[in-house]
């Protein structure tokens, strides 16, 4: 099992972020949190142009037909720089599509415009069979039921129910309801837009059957946490550096035992996290079981936040500065755990696999 990064990886690692660098600065990211916009439309554009929304797209259909290690590449990136934005719903909806759709999904969901993806559902663990139901009446299939933590919607929706996986035509939270689809907002530490979407016999086109519906949670889980394995190396490297120039006493914050004691448990807690989400990462695109592996970075992912008091211990006052950048991080590590449903959520789930 090789984790290193071949030459393709490298190259898109290398292209996401300097074009993140220069798209999602701290200018930029503070100039979207005051403009009240769903998202960063020019971040959104640049990536398109890159064609980074679209690598999990098959060729056919104007893509670069690339898989999971490479999506995680990508929103790694985006996840160090803690920049939001609809990439990650695009990406596991776009994979989805591609893996278990047909060509006319496959040119549905091109990367070219917001797409993303309903799987969880209130009171209810990720692992847990779906509760939303499809049934097929005149040729038409119609859900029913209710999905929560909905990224981003407003068009293709990908969703999970108990006969498979479904494509909806979803409103937005402010559009009028489309046939037997209602949005509702919810609330999201880090602003970013979030819905719960219910669906009252709402006509749906199905894209796969019920052997997609763990697959797509798998894919759901590597996005996620990729993205927190991003933002716990970026809060890392932005304490280590605030621990290098801050200076006490006369001496640098990072001369300091208890301090490199602290900063050593965040990096041991970052390698954790890296090494459970490279590992599942690499075995769903090999087509191995994943399902521990996955739940073991789930964890390490919930924990991530833990690791963020730690950062945000050692900046002091700072670190609780809502103009200094580590407050993005932390409210980004604290929206992805909730995303898998916390800690103990996924030792549950770690417990019933042993």
């Amino acid at each position: 099992m090789d984790f290193g990064l071949d030459e393709t990886q490298e190259a898109l690692r290398d292209l996401t972020a300097g074009l993140l660098a220069k798209e999602a600065s701290q200018e930029r990211l503070e100039a979207h949190e005051r403009g009240g916009a769903p998202y960063d439309q020019g971040l959104w554009q640049a990536l398109r142009e890159a064609g980074l929304t679209a690598i999990c797209v098959p060729e056919h259909a104007g893509g670069a037909g690339l898989g999971p290690v490479e999506m995680a590449v990508v929103l790694r990136e985006a996840g160090m720089r803690a920049a939001p934005g609809p990439l990650a719903a695009t990406l596991v909806s776009t994979l989805a599509a591609s893996r278990y759709g047909a060509p006319e999904h496959h040119e549905r969901l091109n990367g070219a415009a917001v797409s993303t993806v309903a799987i969880r559902e209130p009171g209810r663990s990720l692992a847990d069979p779906p509760a939303t139901t499809a049934g097929r009446a005149s040729d038409v299939w119609r859900l029913t039921g209710r999905k929560c933590g909905v990224a981003y919607p407003g068009g293709e929706l990908l969703v999970t129910a108990d006969e498979g996986l479904f494509l909806v035509r979803a409103p937005g939270i402010a559009e009028h309801a489309a046939p037997g689809v209602t949005t509702t907002a919810e609330f999201a530490s880090t602003g970013e837009v979030m819905a719960s979407v219910a669906f009252e016999d709402a006509p749906a086109e199905r894209v796969a059957g019920p052997e997609a519906v763990t697959a797509v949670r798998h894919l759901y889980t590597a996005a996620v946490t990729a993205q927190a394995s991003g933002v716990l190396a970026g809060a890392l490297r932005l304490t280590t550096e605030h621990l290098k120039t801050r200076r006490q006493f006369g001496r640098a914050l990072a001369e300091f035992q208890a301090v490199t004691t602290q900063v050593a448990d965040v990096y041991i807690a970052a390698r954790a996290l890296d090494v459970a989400m490279w590992s599942g990462t690499w075995r769903l695109a090999a087509g191995l079981p994943a399902e521990e592996d996955l739940a073991l970075a789930g964890y390490h992912a919930s924990e991530a936040a833990r690791a963020l008091y730690t950062c945000q211990h050692l900046h002091g006052g700072l670190g609780l500065d809502v103009t200094y950048p580590l407050h993005r991080y932390f409210a980004h590590a604290k929206h992805l755990a909730h995303l898998l449903g916390g800690a103990d959520a996924q030792l549950d789930l770690i417990g019933a696999l042993a």
